[in-house]
This record gives structure tokens, C-alpha cells and sequence, in this order.
């Protein structure tokens, strides 16, 4: 196995468990709050409604390019 491999298999495998932490999280209710941020914007008529998360998107945005960023200094 040479380097470039090891470093991708242990990129895969810190992204696999992240993927299931982020999704027993999802599980148990630990991001109930989100998209329900201040910010996100959400309208109800009679036969329409509309929701459109300005903030959770910026903080998803954040969040992955914080991720990003990281990876790329690490490895």
C-alpha cells in the first residue's frame, strides 16, 4: 500500500464515522433547532407555503468550508 493510499483509506474512514455520529445525532433530536434559525423565513397561505433557510444555509456553508479547510491543512 504506498502513502497516497493510506492517506485516502484514512480519509474515508474518518469520513465514514462522521457521516454516522452526524446521523445518530440527526437520530436522538440533537438538530431539532435546525432550520428554525432566525433568519430562515417561512410564510403559510391557504394553498401555499413557503420556506427558504437563509441561515441554516450560511451556517452549513460555514460549517463545510471551516471542514474543508481543515482537511486540506491536515492531510
Amino acid at each position: 500500500m504506498t502513502m497516497d493510499q493510506r492517506s485516502l483509506s484514512t480519509l474515508l474512514i474518518i469520513g465514514g464515522v462522521l457521516i454516522v455520529l452526524i446521523g445518530l445525532l440527526i437520530r436522538v433530536g440533537a438538530f431539532s433547532w435546525f432550520g428554525r434559525l432566525p433568519g430562515d423565513i417561512s410564510r403559510q397561505g391557504d394553498h401555499v407555503s413557503i420556506f427558504v433557510p437563509i441561515t441554516s444555509m450560511i451556517v452549513i456553508s460555514l460549517l463545510l468550508t471551516l471542514g474543508l479547510y481543515l482537511l486540506r491543512r491536515f492531510f
